[in-house]
């Protein structure tokens, strides 16, 4: 999937998928899925790094992790989130994160907001860095907002997000996250936009949907409320190191494999022959 890719999926009966994943293993997993787009979400500052919020993700960790992902995903869109404050301390350190994020392998960048960093939205994109919007809750802001809470309930928060959409499409921004925002408020800007606009927690009228891949799969905490979790990956993997923490003490693992044991060792081990690097400890 390609920037250019947006624009034709935004058509009856056409949705966008979209995941955010921070490692080279998921990353991988999400390349060989029909999953559409990939984002390295600053939401890893707590899934990866166990903080409190996004807030402690900085430019270098978000680099980091985007090569990771880089180095798995080759033929999908990859997006990587501008970190808190780094479209605040002025176009130099914006462009410094935008450059450190473009190296390590994004083909776009996601920027919370548009108050306040308008302009330097504009150099981005004029700097052919495309961006993606995002508006509603913005967990950077949370803070601000006193918890993660729904956006635009009222009319004048509506309004205001109305007017935030339009601007960043005025801008230039390719694509926008709408996230925690009332169903109906979510069709009407969608509606009022010429770019596809992408949900999350924002009903079923958008183009598109994200979602943290760790939540759908079940391996993080208890999700939000508006998460689907396609699988129960916390109780499967707990129940698999269980297995294998009985079996150690069992005596049951490792089993003696004999000749193939044998020339695994002399050629570099069973995961190499099955085309994989072995893991060296």
């Amino acid at each position: 999937m390609k920037i250019t890719d947006f624009y034709s999926y935004r058509k009856p009966g056409r949705r966008i998928s979209m995941i955010t994943a921070y490692d080279y293993t998921l990353a991988a997993l999400a390349g060989e899925s029909d999953v559409d787009c990939v984002l390295v979400g600053d939401s890893l500052a707590m899934v990866m790094h166990g903080h409190g919020s996004t807030i402690a993700a900085t430019a270098d960790m978000m680099a980091l992790h985007t090569a990771a992902v880089a180095r798995a995903v080759k033929d999908k869109l990859i997006v990587g989130d501008m970190p808190f404050l780094s479209v605040r301390k002025g176009l130099g350190p914006a462009m410094e994160a935008v450059e450190k994020l473009a190296r390590a392998g994004a083909q776009a960048v996601k920027i919370e907001g548009v108050e306040g960093h308008g302009e330097i939205i504009s150099h981005i994109i004029k700097s052919d860095i495309p961006v993606m919007g995002h508006i509603g809750l913005t967990p950077q802001s949370v803070n601000k907002f006193g918890g993660y809470k729904a956006q635009g309930k009222d009319p004048a928060s509506a309004e205001r997000l109305v007017a935030q959409a339009l601007e960043l499409e005025r801008l230039g921004c390719f694509a926008l996250v709408l996230e925690c925002v009332p169903e109906e408020l979510a069709k009407r800007i969608t509606g009022s936009l010429k770019i596809p606009v992408i949900g999350i927690g924002a009903g079923r009228f958008t183009d598109g949907q994200v979602l943290v891949l760790h939540d759908l799969l079940g391996l993080y905490g208890e999700p939000p409320p508006f998460v689907k979790k396609y699988l129960d990956g916390r109780r499967l993997v707990v129940a698999a190191l269980n297995n294998f923490d009985k079996e150690v003490k069992n005596s049951v693992f490792p089993e003696c494999k004999g000749k193939e044991y044998a020339n695994s060792e002399k050629h570099g081990g069973l995961a190499e022959a099955q085309g994989r690097p072995a893991l060296r400890r």
